[in-house]
This record gives structure tokens, C-alpha cells and sequence, in this order.
């Protein structure tokens, strides 16, 4: 008889629950949860739950998921009957704030406040608008299409096409206030050549990298079939902008099994820049 034990691929259901838009819940939920890559998870975030109205609205969901696999809940909501309203569905419920807020209340001898107040708002208020122009920015210096105001940029990544460095470079806009340009490598340039127009902010780039593998699977759903993603010219690529990174003593990282929430750490603390966190719970 075989008593090997049949391991369950079934995605466990995990819940990010929030007074404000989920940011905090996602990203400490998610941390925690990439600790068990041998798992399954389908994730589901449930913002804005302010109200205890809206904490039953949510946790009939919760309950609505709950099946074979017990959901694994994260709350993040600072309102006492709200969050015990959440505590009673069933599975993990995991509160990332309650035990934290409670002790602060001891050591400050201050009462929490029990509403969402967003907190880019301790200390500058100014932090707030940072952050917009922050996005606005990085938008406008997506892929190298303006190369006007580059000087102005706190970083610029640049890799070949397809290697992650749009989401990074929002990340670090929306989380951290930081302008980011980001710049494509191509074939334009010899092997090992910055190209002109990063002369100027040469200090500030950042380099990513990836396998030639995985390079040419994302390549090869945006255009199937191409030279764009054949293996061979992503394997010339990634080789090229190696070369470049390695001559020019670029600082770089390889993206293909790193989150953006990991790259964009390894990236502060390489380049010594400031974790402006100013995104909402």
C-alpha cells in the first residue's frame, strides 16, 4: 500500500483587508506569504472597508470563499467593531495592526484614531503632493520617450525592452515619491556604449537584467512569433546590456526572480536613496 500523502495544489484563498486602499495589507500580506513558494495562494484584495456595515459586506465574501481551504485573512482596519466583525470569519485572520496600535497606546499614552486619516499625513503634508508629481513624472519618463528634464530624475533604470522596469520605476514613484525615468537598451548602441543621452545622469542609473528565458516568453506574448522574441536576440541583448552595466560600473540587478517590492528595496539601499513611503494603508 502507498502511504505517500498527495500534496493539495488547490490555491488557498487569502484575503487583504482594508480601511483605506489596501497598500499596506498587499504589501506585508504578501511578504509573508512569498516565505511559502511551494504554495498556492489566489489573492483578493477588499479596500476601503470603513464602516462596520462595510466589514459584513466583506465578510460574507470571506465566508463565501471559505471552502476546502480555510481563507487566510489580513486586516489592516483600525476601527475596534469593524476588525471584530472581521475576527470571527473563518479561517487565519491576521491583524497586522491591532497589537501594534494597542501597544503604541501604551507607550504614547494616546488613544488611536479609529477612522482612516491616510498616513502621508504625519508630519508634511507636503509629502502628499510630492508623490503625485512624483507619478506624474515617471509616467511622462516611461521607455525614453521624453528625454527632456532627465536631469531632474532621482534615478533612471535602464535594460533591455520587457525586463521589468515600468512597474519598478512606478513602484518606487507611488511608494516612495521618487522620480524615476526609465530608458530602453537596444541594438542602436555598440556593445558596452552609454548611450548619449544618459551622459548627464550617469550616476544615477540602474541596471536590470533577467534570464534570456523568461525574456523571451513575455516578449513572445506581446508579439508572437517575432524576431522581437526570439530567444537568440534577447540571449545578444541581455549580453549587451551586461557588458554595458560591467564597463561603466552600473549597479544592477537580475529581475527574474525578484518581486518588485524586492528589486525596488535592493535598489534604495544600493543607490542610497530615501524610503519616502507615502502611499495610503
Amino acid at each position: 500500500m502507498n502511504h505517500t500523502q498527495e500534496v493539495d495544489h488547490t490555491p488557498r484563498p487569502v484575503f487583504f483587508v482594508s480601511d483605506s486602499t489596501g497598500i499596506t495589507a498587499e504589501t506585508l500580506g504578501t511578504a509573508l506569504l512569498s516565505q511559502f513558494p511551494q504554495l498556492d495562494f489566489a489573492a483578493r484584495a477588499l479596500p476601503f472597508v470603513d464602516s462596520v456595515e462595510g466589514a459584513r459586506r466583506a465578510a460574507a465574501q470571506i465566508r463565501a470563499a471559505a471552502g476546502t481551504a480555510e481563507p487566510i485573512v489580513f486586516v489592516t482596519v483600525r476601527d475596534r467593531e469593524s476588525a471584530a466583525e472581521l475576527s470571527r470569519v473563518p479561517g487565519e485572520v491576521i491583524d497586522l495592526l491591532g497589537p501594534q496600535l494597542s501597544r503604541l497606546e501604551q507607550v504614547l499614552g494616546a488613544t488611536r484614531a479609529d477612522r482612516p486619516t491616510g498616513h502621508h499625513r504625519v508630519g508634511d503634508p507636503g509629502l502628499y503632493r510630492d508623490r503625485i508629481e512624483a507619478i506624474e513624472y515617471t509616467l511622462d519618463h516611461d521607455d525614453g520617450r521624453v528625454l527632456a528634464g532627465l536631469e531632474n530624475a532621482d534615478l533612471v533604470l535602464i535594460a533591455p525592452s520587457r525586463c521589468g522596469k515600468t512597474p519598478t520605476a512606478l513602484y518606487l514613484a507611488l511608494q516612495h515619491g521618487l522620480r524615476v525615468a526609465n530608458y530602453p537598451l537596444t541594438d542602436d548602441d555598440p556593445p558596452g556604449t552609454l548611450p548619449a543621452a544618459l551622459e548627464a545622469v550617469a550616476d544615477r542609473l540602474f541596471g536590470l537584467t533577467t534570464t534570456a528565458a523568461r525574456l523571451s516568453r513575455i516578449r513572445e506574448e506581446r508579439r508572437p512569433g517575432s524576431d522581437y522574441a526570439a530567444l537568440a536576440r534577447c540571449r545578444t541583448e541581455l549580453r549587451n546590456a551586461e557588458t554595458l552595466y560591467r564597463s561603466r560600473a552600473i549597479p544592477s540587478v537580475d529581475s527574474h526572480a525578484m518581486s518588485v517590492e524586492e528589486m525596488a528595496s535592493r535598489i534604495l539601499h544600493t543607490m542610497n536613496l530615501p524610503r519616502r513611503r507615502t502611499g495610503d494603508r
